[in-house]
């Protein structure tokens, strides 16, 4: 079985801490390919670079000559997996719903601590539109950026474990989800500061991608995620790798 984990920024040593973590989980017989965007932010803070990044993990994807079974995508709260499913065979598991999914089988509520303060509304809106926030207690900003978690880990995990730590005693969450696909790796520690159980988005990502593939599941393509209709798309890289559609340049600016 291989499985695709896409990071949705360009930050190299980011992509190497999310792969390290997904070989970490995965099964004996599972191989892991870490993939970098080839464009797009250093960090994705924000719906601006969200979006932007979307673009440029379905670009990276796409240009995989393949084969693979499944693909995670490692960014927490990020726009882009509906469009990968619409894309793909595989099975396409987000890093937010798949902590989420998983955070709800081991208590009755869960708190996400993720980075900058502006990151919550969105994650908030994904786990609504994902059906999953009802059982979430609260989302907390660390105060950190993505990349502060990578530059200084020691205190990554303080500012994230103290967050914790509030939302077991103020919010009553019986499980914590760690918000950033930065923070893998993490959660070790930050279990023995807040006592309860701590999940990685990209750990919880990668056993579900080998459970689906295993079953022999994929996203269903009769509505939601059915193919892109064929159409002319005008001076677009995306697709081009396989010829989903006929490209067309553009005219004048």
């Amino acid at each position: 079985m291989k499985v695709l984990v896409v990071n949705v920024n360009t930050t190299a040593s980011m992509t190497e801490a999310i792969a390290a973590r997904a070989r970490q989980a995965a099964a004996p017989g599972t191989e892991i390919e870490a993939l970098t965007p080839y464009f797009g932010p250093a960090s994705v803070e924000g719906n601006t670079e969200s979006y932007l990044s979307a673009v440029a993990v379905m670009d990276r994807v796409l240009a995989h000559p393949g084969p693979y079974d499944a693909v995670v995508q490692a960014g927490f709260g990020e726009h882009g997996r509906e469009g990968l499913q619409e894309l793909l065979d595989v099975p396409v598991i987000d890093i937010t719903e798949a902590a989420a999914h998983l955070a709800m089988l081991l208590g009755r509520t869960y708190s996400v601590i993720t980075t900058l303060d502006r990151a919550v509304p969105q994650i908030e809106d994904r786990l609504t539109l994902a059906g999953l926030l009802g059982r979430c207690a609260s989302v907390r900003a660390s105060g950190l950026s993505v990349l502060e978690l990578d530059h200084d880990p020691d205190r990554a995990v303080q500012e994230i474990a103290e967050q914790a730590v509030r939302a077991v005693h103020d919010d009553k969450a019986e499980v914590i989800v760690l918000g950033c696909g930065g923070m893998a790796g993490l959660e070790e520690k930050v279990r023995a500061r807040a006592g309860v159980p701590v999940i990685d988005g990209t750990a919880a990502a990668v056993k579900l991608a080998e459970s689906l593939t295993g079953l022999g599941l994929s996203t269903s393509k009769i509505r939601t995620y059915a193919p892109p209709r064929p159409k002319d798309v005008t001076a677009w890289p995306l697709g081009a790798h396989l010829g989903l559609w006929p490209q067309r340049e553009a005219g004048p600016r």
